[in-house]
C-alpha cells in the first residue's frame, strides 16, 4: 500500500517550502553518501510518531485578475485529488487575505481533511493574531514557525490523525511493481507485451491516481499488480504546471510498489535524466531491476555488446550496484518471460530476515579479515549488529562511536553482508548507533 500523501498548499511567500523542508529534514532516515542519488524538491518522505507519509510541495497558488486562473484551479484540483490530507499554509503577518479565502473555498468544498497552518509565528506576541484565521472556515488554526520548528509537532499530530485507515496491515501476498523511466523508453509496450505473452489478465482495477491503471495478473502461480507510469520529463517551463503532477503520480506509484523496474532505451543509451529517475526508487528503498528495452534495435549485438552495455550501466549507476540487469525487447518479447520470476526473487530479497547470531558471525569474520580503522588514536569497536526492518533490509550496528565508522568501512561491511546473503535487487540500510 502507498503511504498517505500530505500536500502543502497556499499562496506564494507564506513559507510552504520552508515548512516542507522542516518536515522532510526532521525525518530520521539513512541517506547514503553516494553521488547520483537525488531527490526533487517538491517530493519527500516524512515520518512522525512512527507514521510514514509522502510530502508534496505544490508551489505557490498565484492569483490573477480573474478569481481563479486556469493554472491556479489546476494546481488546487490536483492537490485535492492526490492528497489524503491537505495542509494549507497562511502568513500571520499578512492576516487573512482575499487569496487565502479563495484557496480556502476550494479546499472547503472538497471531501479531503484540511489542517490549517498559520506560519511565521516567530514572536509569541503574535499568537493572538492566529484566531483571525478561524474565519477561513477550516477549523482550528495551528501556529507554527517553520524557520525555528516551533509548533510543527502539534501540526503533524493533527495531520496524522486524519490519515485514512491503512489496509496494508492485512496480509497480502500480491507483489506490486511499477515501471518508471523517460518518455518513449517503451514502458507501456513492455506492459502490453507481458500481458499478451502470459494471457493471464484477471482484472483491471482503477488506480489511486488519475492516469494510472493497476493491472492485476498471475504468472508462475504468483499474483502481481502492475502499474505503468507516465514518462518523467526533464524540468522546464511545463514542469511548474502539468509535469510536476505527472511526477507526483509517478512518485505515488513508486511508493505503492514492492519492486520498481527502471526502464532504459538501448537505442538512445544512458541519459542524465535516467540516473535522476532511478534515484527516486533507490531513495525510496524499493527493490530495483534495470530493464534495457529495445535491445533488438542494436546492430551486430552479441555477448560482448551486452557485457559492454552492462559495464556502462554499472559505471553510470554506481549506487545501483545491487540491481540486476535484463536486456529485453517489447517488440519481439525477448526475455520478457523472465521478468515475473526476477521480480518475485527481488521481492523475496527485500523481505529477507537474518538471524542476529548468523549476522554477527558474518560481521565478526569481516572485522577479522579487515580490522576496524582508527582515527586520532581511537579505534572503531563494533559490538553487535541486528536486523530491525525489511523492505529495505535495515541493520543497526552498535559501536563505541558512530563518527569513527568511515563511509568506506560501512560499505565494506555492507558488501560482506551481501556476499553472505543474497540481497540482489534491494538496497541495504546500515544504521550506526552508539552502545549505551
Amino acid at each position: 500500500m502507498a503511504n498517505p500523501i500530505v500536500a502543502i498548499v497556499g499562496r506564494p511567500n507564506v513559507g510552504k517550502s520552508t515548512l516542507f523542508n522542516r518536515v522532510a529534514g526532521e525525518r530520521i532516515s539513512i541517506v547514503e553518501d553516494t553521488p547520483g542519488v537525488t531527490r526533487d524538491r517538491i517530493y519527500a518522505h516524512g515520518e512522525w510518531l512512527g507514521k510514514h507519509f509522502s510530502l508534496i510541495d505544490t508551489g505557490g497558488i498565484e492569483m490573477s485578475d480573474q478569481p481563479l486562473s486556469t493554472q491556479i484551479r489546476e494546481q488546487a484540483e490536483v492537490a485535492i485529488d492526490e492528497a489524503d490530507v491537505i495542509v494549507m499554509v497562511v502568513d500571520v503577518r499578512s492576516g487573512v487575505t482575499d487569496a487565502d479565502e479563495q484557496v480556502a473555498q476550494i479546499l472547503y468544498r472538497s471531501d479531503k481533511p484540511v489542517v490549517l497552518a498559520v506560519n511565521k509565528v516567530d514572536n509569541p506576541e503574535r499568537r493572538s493574531d492566529v484566531y483571525d484565521f478561524y474565519s477561513l472556515g477550516l477549523g482550528e488554526p495551528y501556529p507554527v514557525s517553520s524557520v525555528h520548528g516551533v509548533g510543527v509537532g502539534d501540526l503533524l499530530d493533527a495531520v496524522i490523525k486524519n490519515f485514512p485507515e491503512n489496509a496494508a496491515n492485512e496480509e497480502d501476498d500480491t507483489i506490486h511493481f511499477s515501471l518508471i523511466g523517460r518518455p518513449n523508453v517503451g514502458k507501456s509496450s513492455i506492459v502490453n507485451a507481458m500481458l499478451g505473452e502470459d494471457r493471464v489478465i484477471v482484472s483491471n482495477i482503477a488506480g489511486t491516481t488519475r492516469d494510472a491503471i493497476d493491472t492485476h495478473f498471475k504468472a508462475d502461480g504468483r499474483e502481481f499488480t502492475m502499474v505503468d507510469t507516465a514518462g518523467i520529463k526533464k524540468k522546464g517551463k511545463l514542469y511548474e504546471n502539468t509535469e510536476r503532477y505527472a511526477l507526483m503520480r509517478s512518485m505515488r506509484a513508486i511508493d505503492g510498489s514492492d519492486v520498481v523496474l527502471v526502464v532504459l532505451n538501448a537505442e538512445e543509451g544512458i541519459r542524465e535524466l535516467d540516473k535522476h529517475i532511478a534515484g527516486y526508487a533507490h531513495e525510496a528503498g524499493k527493490g530495483i531491476i534495470i530493464v534495457v528495452n529495445k535491445w533488438d534495435t542494436i546492430p551486430d549485438r552479441d555477448q560482448r555488446t551486452m557485457t559492454d552495455f552492462t559495464n556502462l550501466i554499472r559505471q553510470e549507476f554506481q549506487y545501483l550496484s545491487y540491481a540486476p540487469i535484463i536486456f529485453v525487447s517489447a517488440k519481439t518479447r525477448q526475455r520478457l518471460i523472465k521478468l515475473p520470476k526476477m521480480i518475485e526473487e527481488v521481492y523475496d530479497h527485500c523481505r529477507r530476515r537474518i538471524q542476529s547470531s548468523v549476522l554477527n558471525d558474518v560481521i565478526m569474520d569481516a572485522i577479522a579479515a579487515n580490522p576496524t580503522p582508527s582515527t586520532n588514536g581511537r579505534r572503531l569497536r563494533v559490538y553487535y549488529a541486528t536486523q530491525v526492518a525489511i523492505e529495505p533490509p535495515t541493520f543497526v550496528i552498535f559501536v563505541n562511536d558512530p563518527d569513527l565508522m568511515h563511509f568506506s568501512y560501512a560499505r565494506y561491511l555492507e558488501n560482506q553482508i551481501r556476499q553472505a546473503f543474497d540481497f540482489s535487487g534491494t538496497p541495504i540500510h546500515l544504521i550506526k548507533r552508539k552502545r549505551k
